[in-house]
């Protein structure tokens, strides 16, 4: 099952609500965990990873806190997912860390690539911008191989 880490989840949060009260006061991670329920702990953690990434600016102080560093509709989910988890592969077979002990034997290893890619392709057309807003119906996104 191919599935998101908490972290990634929180990341993805955490980029949502900061995008859906821009231009109000920055958000600590406190505040944007206690809205969800989060551990704020783990939630500081990720907003640290995201604004190692450039995804959010940190804002030190009494008043400080965590805003985006760039516009919504210019992050996407898998900025986010990249930022908190690093690259993304469905298998171990599609890593940049060289070749498996069943390359020569392998016959799904291209296919594999291509849903990988494909997955990279959907979540990189996917902003943050797309996710904060309130739409009646959600569109459904199709994988096609």
């Amino acid at each position: 099952m191919l599935k998101l880490s908490k972290k990634a989840d929180y990341g993805l949060i955490a980029l949502k609500h900061l995008a859906m009260h821009h231009g109000e006061a920055s958000a600590s991670a406190s505040d944007i965990a206690e809205v969800y329920g989060i551990s704020a702990t783990l939630m500081a953690k990720v907003l640290q990873k995201l604004a190692r990434g450039g995804l959010v600016a940190a804002k030190h102080g009494s008043s400080g806190g965590y805003t985006l560093a760039r516009e919504a509709s210019r992050i996407t989910a898998l900025d986010a997912i990249h930022a908190i988890e690093g690259p993304l592969f469905i298998t171990s077979c599609v890593t940049h860390r060289g070749e498996c002990d069943q390359t020569h034997t392998c016959i799904v290893r291209a296919p594999l690539r291509r849903v990988n890619d494909s997955i990279l392709d959907v979540l990189n057309k996917v902003t943050i911008s797309q996710m904060a807003e309130e739409a009646p119906t959600s569109e459904v996104v199709e994988l096609r191989v």
